[in-house]
């Protein structure tokens, strides 16, 4: 393994090297948190091979795997992650109609790592996500997009929820958040994360949370 992990990782991304991926993820996992590997190793790697796309280094398809090796990456240190704690209030990731679903996983993992009570609703609509909210009893939905028709749609996602009084804490966060800083507002958001830690962060502010 690189001395540097990031530099590892990326390069093994690079290559489509799903198994030199996997090791470096579980060693660093070995020896830290899991939502630490998934931040400072999955997150710097795919910026950098993002800004290696805009400049013309690197091919759509190597972005395009590098996306797919990193889920299956994040997917492994899920399965390893500890239960939630048994007092630990319901939370939910999901995609607003958005097919790429890494930022969600890597927000799962965030949660899961920190012990909080995480469901992965996958990719949903509108209805479907009020829907299991409630059946499930959602306090805090963590909604992840990429694409900016989709961050408007959380304004119904929002205004849905409200009419059935489930009382659920709405945090979102993806391309068109980072983008425009007050669009969380706009849509009627309660936050906006711009990481995992976020995300546990606003989580454990839940009642009823470990802190």
């Amino acid at each position: 393994m690189e001395a540097d992990p990031v530099v590892g990782f990326e390069a093994a991304l690079l290559r489509m090297d799903r198994v030199a991926a996997a090791r470096i993820m579980r060693d660093a996992s070995r020896t830290g948190a899991p939502e630490h590997a998934v931040e400072f190793i999955v997150v710097p790697a795919l910026q950098a091979i993002g800004e290696g796309w805009t400049l013309g280094r690197v091919s759509l398809a190597q972005v395009y795997m590098s996306g797919r090796i990193c889920e299956e990456s994040v997917d492994a240190i899920l399965a390893a992650s500890v239960a939630p704690a048994s007092t630990a209030p319901r939370c939910a990731v999901v995609c607003l109609d958005d097919f790429h679903t890494l930022g969600k996983r890597i927000v799962l993992a965030g949660l899961r790592s920190a012990r909080m009570h995480a469901f992965d609703y996958g990719r949903m609509t509108v209805p479907q996500i009020v829907e299991r909210s409630a059946e499930d009893g959602i306090a805090m939905l963590f909604v992840s997009v990429l694409m900016l028709p989709s961050a408007l749609r959380v304004r119904t996602l929002v205004s849905a929820l409200r009419e059935r009084r489930l009382g659920v804490r709405v945090v979102v966060g993806g391309a068109p958040f980072r983008f425009d800083e007050q669009l969380w507002l706009q849509v009627g958001a309660d936050a906006m994360g711009r990481s995992a830690f976020d995300a546990v962060r606003f989580a454990r502010e839940l009642p009823g949370a470990a802190v």
